[in-house]
């Protein structure tokens, strides 16, 4: 069996990046971080090096930005629906959208802006009638 080494961040260098955003980042070594990294489908088990648990498109431009900087690979998690997994991934950051579910509805114009961690069931109670989107409530926009 091969072993590969996990690809680690220097910790004060996370620590000054989550200074910089108002949402939370989860590393490893936190609590709650086996809980922020799991997906809806059991069969994914990723360990990505840091989430990014964003409140505003700021905060996801800036974990862009950091992304980029340390050449990370990205992953965007709405609502963790995605069956193939790719809202999560290994060694890499994810930014999660969970705690952006706005929606704001236009009746004028007919639309409706959406964030991506909005379930079908935050576009239902916005809207005056039933979108014909299907059965499923649970994902998010970004699943």
């Amino acid at each position: 069996m091969v072993t590969q080494e996990r690809r680690t961040l220097d910790a004060s260098i996370v620590d000054a990046f989550a200074q910089t955003i108002r949402g939370q980042v989860i590393q490893p070594s936190d609590e709650a971080y086996d809980r922020a990294r799991t997906v809806r489908n059991g069969l994914i088990d990723r360990r990505p090096a840091a989430i990014v648990r964003c409140r505003g498109t700021g905060d996801v431009a800036s974990a862009v930005r950091f992304a980029a900087e340390h050449a990370l690979t990205l992953s965007v998690r709405g609502g963790a629906h995605n069956v193939a997994g790719t809202a999560v991934n290994d060694d890499g950051l994810v930014i999660d959208l969970s705690d952006m579910r706005a929606v704001h509805v236009d009746p004028e114009r007919g639309t409706a802006l959406v964030q991506g961690g909005a379930t079908w069931g935050d576009v239902d109670r916005e809207t005056p009638c039933p979108y014909p989107v299907g059965w499923c409530r649970p994902p998010a926009w970004a699943a």
